[in-house]
């Protein structure tokens, strides 16, 4: 895990909840931009969890792994869900749903973080 990559996913995940918010406030649907916000974010935190594979394989143990394993797990499917979620919404209520997800990344990724450097505790 990167401290450095956590902050750039946190930093996307947040830029992403403040554009849903605004949709939903603005009455809108999701559109392209929310899009390309949520694929930046699921790119950033595949190399992340990639990242974490290789560690993991090399022999590196958290001190939760279970716990670790299934965050990094549920991190990665979280900007998936809300978009699919997202685009099956027929109101403005999308934004919101985007928004949530950003949020739950954000939180997401420090708890990993803390997982991750709990190491040996």
């Amino acid at each position: 895990m990167s401290a450095v990559l956590v902050t750039v996913a946190t930093v996307v995940a947040l830029l992403l909840a403040v554009l849903g918010a605004a949709s939903t406030l603005a009455r809108r649907r999701i559109g392209p931009a929310h899009l390309v916000g949520a694929g930046l974010l699921e790119a950033v935190l595949l190399v992340q969890a990639a990242l974490a594979a290789v560690r993991l394989a090399g022999g590196y143990r958290p001190a939760d792994t279970p716990t670790f394993v299934s965050y990094l797990a549920g991190v990665v499917l979280v900007p998936v869900a809300g978009v699919l979620w997202a685009r099956t919404e027929p109101t403005r209520w999308a934004g919101t749903i985007v928004a949530v997800a950003g949020l739950v990344v954000a939180i997401m990724g420090w708890r990993l973080l803390q997982l991750w450097e709990a190491a040996g505790a």
